[in-house]
């Protein structure tokens, strides 16, 4: 099975016990990783069948940011703006990160009336005081942003299951161009972290063309050898926060 794993933020005993004791092809960390030391470290025992993707708390500190972004890890296996085919025949995009409205925010009543600043982290470098930038690039925080150019070059490729920090439309706080990018991707299934929630968006399967699933607060779900997707270890807050939509 591949085990989707809900935002750690700085604790993975819980993974690495999972993986251990069950049969799993693949690992893939939703964001919010947090890693406490260099990600290769932490996930040593399971390094070679992680994929990840980043979340906004990934560029909070400058460590958060090196144990991400300078550890083999996770420039080795990071999906964002990519497709995978993992054992099994599964073939996984990523998309990391959030909407920023000083960046991008799809929303027609956001700042910017729903259009982009910037449309790359190029073109946002290019306008980012020398001493601001991060790497020669934009700002540190905004390594963690969604760009148009990621979500346009994505809606070419085609993938079995689509795996994003942020949620996509069915969520009170997600984004209809979420669905849209699934679609264009004919993705069957979305998995997201970043709301520590779980909820029930099945009487929405129908008219969305692919199931969504929340990951919650380090929460994990597999999806199995015959494509069920699975409650291994339930989210911190899934009692808290269920409820349908």
């Amino acid at each position: 099975m591949i085990l989707f794993c809900g935002d750690p933020h700085g604790r993975f005993d819980h993974i690495l016990e999972a993986a251990d004791r069950h049969q799993v092809w693949a690992v893939v960390l939703l964001g919010d990783l947090e890693a406490p030391a260099p990600l290769s470290q932490v996930l040593a025992p399971i390094k070679e069948i992680t994929w990840l993707i980043h979340g906004n708390h990934d560029t909070d500190s400058d460590l958060s940011f090196a144990h991400l972004w300078d550890d083999e890890l996770g420039q080795r296996r990071s999906l964002h703006g990519q497709v995978v085919e993992l054992p099994g025949g599964v073939r996984v995009a990523g998309l990391g990160g959030v909407f920023r409205e000083s960046v991008w925010h799809p929303d027609p009543g956001s700042k910017n009336r729903g259009q982009p600043f910037f449309h790359s982290p190029q073109e946002h470098a290019a306008r980012t005081p020398r001493q601001d930038r991060c790497r020669g690039m934009q700002h540190r925080k905004h390594w963690s942003s969604i760009y148009p150019e990621v979500i346009d070059k994505m809606a070419d490729l085609r993938a079995d299951v689509l795996v994003t920090h942020e949620a996509p439309g069915y969520h009170p706080h997600g984004f209809e161009i979420l669905d849209t990018l699934a679609r264009s991707m004919r993705a069957r299934t979305t998995v997201h972290g970043h709301q520590h929630d779980r909820l029930d968006s099945s009487a929405r399967w129908p008219a969305q063309g692919f199931q969504s699933h929340g990951v919650g607060l380090r929460g994990i779900t597999a999806l199995t050898p015959e494509g069920e997707m699975v409650v291994i270890q339930p989210g911190e807050l899934d009692e808290a926060r269920t409820w349908r939509v």
